[in-house]
């Protein structure tokens, strides 16, 4: 991607499919949303990015972004002057008035989780700024102010702090994408995702494999070249629960019983798990067979 004047790098033409702005200090983090899913998206004009230059709106000579907390403490805090002008300029940059105001996602390790449905209500907005921060964080009147007229959504990627929310933004940024009508050659490839809505609901996606038939001694499971797709699609949905049980068993634990019919009891069952007295499915300590 490449610096345009005003602290913009390399946003396509204003206007063309889902808009995502992200103000950062390091614009050239963001250079990954140039290749791969995301830059074919955007080379389609199915996603509009616009990466913003926060130094672009420091006036000192040093273009300083942070300051010391009030209240002591280690670190610094991102000052909110800079977060003020840069989030009006975008703002003033939009649509007068926006035919829908924009989503502001702020990434934080003290945010709600980001899931696979959040992926999909965020997919929904026509646009979408991103504020990854550095230091401690940035101050926080910034998300107040913003919060009071627009809807702000503070996300975690994972329960571990890293330097700044830059990767989290790519990480957000390619699991929205992907779910945005023709960004994937097929429209079907999501469906059974893990964590996707669908058949799969709430499962972990279970094991694949292709061509050749066999690779160093290790066939393909028969039913797969079977060509029966009934017992296809059971094989996937046992090993989809087979999955989830040995690495998210807390996925099974708060699922709805009802979404588990009489051959996912079966195979629940023989992995070691019984319903309790509210039909949720618990697994004894003692009682576990993988």
């Amino acid at each position: 991607m490449t610096e345009e004047p005003g602290g913009q790098r390399d946003g396509n033409a204003p206007g063309r499919g889902t808009r995502l702005d992200i103000v950062t200090i390091f614009p050239e983090y963001l250079d990954p949303l140039g290749v791969s899913l995301v830059g074919k998206a955007r080379a389609a004009g199915l996603l509009d990015v616009r990466v913003h230059d926060l130094r672009a709106w420091a006036h000192d000579r040093h273009h300083t972004v942070d300051d010391t907390p009030y209240g002591g403490g280690p670190g610094m805090v991102m000052k909110p002057e800079p977060w003020g002008e840069a989030l009006d300029a975008v703002l003033a940059s939009g649509p007068e008035p926006p035919d829908r105001p924009p989503v502001l996602v702020v990434p934080t390790p003290s945010g709600r989780p980001f899931t696979q449905q959040v992926a999909h209500e965020l997919a929904a907005e026509p646009w979408l700024i991103f504020t990854p921060a550095r230091y401690e964080g940035i101050d926080r009147r910034v998300v107040e102010h913003y919060g009071a007229r627009l809807e702000v959504r503070e996300l975690s990627i994972g329960d571990y702090v890293l330097a700044g929310g830059e990767a989290p933004v790519l990480v957000m940024v390619e699991a929205v994408a992907r779910l945005l009508p023709g960004v994937l050659g097929n429209a079907q490839s999501h469906r059974d995702d893990s964590f996707a809505p669908g058949p799969m609901a709430g499962l972990l996606e279970g094991p694949v494999y292709t061509k050749p038939p066999e690779w160093r001694g290790r066939g393909v499971p028969e039913v797969l070249v079977s060509g029966h797709h009934g017992r296809i699609a059971r094989w996937r949905r046992d090993e989809a629960l087979r999955r989830t049980s040995g690495t998210r068993p807390d996925l099974i634990e708060g699922a709805d019983p009802a979404a588990f019919d009489k051959h996912d009891r079966a195979t629940l069952s023989a992995l070691g798990w019984r319903p309790g007295p509210d039909g949720r499915f618990g697994r004894p300590s003692a009682d576990v067979e993988e």
